[in-house]
């Protein structure tokens, strides 16, 4: 008589299309106990059911993942078009109203302070003085136009550096003799100068022997070489190019190619016949 019963590497597998992958897991790990030790088959079929599991697990967290990323780009993507929406509809609101009213920037300014109109019309006039001072005037006023734009690009005074100058320096002067160490009752110590000036180096004539650091160098160095890129790029835009003729050189550099044609305006009329003749004789 055959044998009615299947045998364990036959059996169904408990895990369905339905189940999670975390009761999945849970469910593969009871047939997992259930197994005998000694079975080969059987522990194969529930280490290639586990791996199954675990893929299951892995492509339903990477679903959830692009998921959440979709929904994180369409709620930007709805925030982006909503300000812009907001933005034109302000746009044409401001222009509907200003067409309708004529009194419309009138009415509007009785919103603002004495303080905020004083504050607009100086920042007007400043626009306007910046505007009109682009041109070069003299030399005077462009030094001055960069001295203000350096200071503008400075960057923020490195508070720890100077502290540990300061620090170095008083401890110096401190060893030469020209500040006094003083304590309190507290224990606090502090230095005091011939004047009663607390923390505060004495000034010294200056020493030969001081170096700059290479920060302080490479920055120098990269302020001087942007600003002959704003110089040549401002000869560009007025038409001076730094391009050489294609006729004979007769300069050494920039600044002597435009000597020599402020005096070929004056001059070329009168030097013209001699300059042919000494080419020809030249050529002969």
């Amino acid at each position: 008589m055959a044998d009615t019963t299947k045998s364990d590497d036959e059996k169904p597998s408990t895990m369905t299309a339905t189940d999670s992958p975390a009761e999945a897991e849970a469910s593969l790990t009871e047939d997992a106990k259930a197994i005998p030790a000694n079975d080969p088959k059987a522990a194969v079929a529930a280490r290639m059911a586990r791996f199954k599991a675990l893929q299951a697990k892995k492509d339903a967290g990477r679903q959830a993942t692009e998921k959440e990323v979709r929904d994180a780009e369409d709620r930007a993507s709805r925030v982006a078009q909503i300000s812009k929406l907001q933005d034109a509809n302000v746009k044409a609101s401001y222009k509907l109203l200003k067409n309708d009213d004529p009194d419309f920037e009138r009415k509007r300014n009785w919103d603002y302070t004495v303080e905020e109109s004083e504050s607009w019309d100086k920042r007007m006039a400043k626009k306007a003085r910046n505007r009109d001072g682009v041109a070069f005037a003299d030399y005077r006023n462009e030094a001055n136009k960069v001295y203000k734009r350096q200071i503008k690009q400075m960057s923020k005074v490195d508070q720890e550096a100077y502290a540990s100058q300061k620090a170095e320096k008083l401890q110096s002067q401190v060893s030469s003799g020209l500040l006094q160490l003083v304590e309190t009752s507290s224990g606090e110590i502090y230095t005091v100068d011939s004047l009663g000036r607390i923390n505060t180096p004495v000034d010294e004539e200056y020493s030969h022997d001081h170096k700059p650091s290479k920060e302080a160098v490479d920055k120098l160095v990269e302020d001087l070489e942007k600003g002959e890129r704003a110089r040549l790029k401002a000869r560009a835009a007025r038409g001076l190019r730094d391009e050489q003729d294609n006729g004979d050189v007769t300069y050494i550099n920039q600044k002597n190619k435009q000597f020599n044609d402020k005096l070929a305006r004056f001059y070329n009329r009168y030097t013209s016949e001699i300059r042919d003749s000494f080419e020809r004789g030249t050529a002969i």
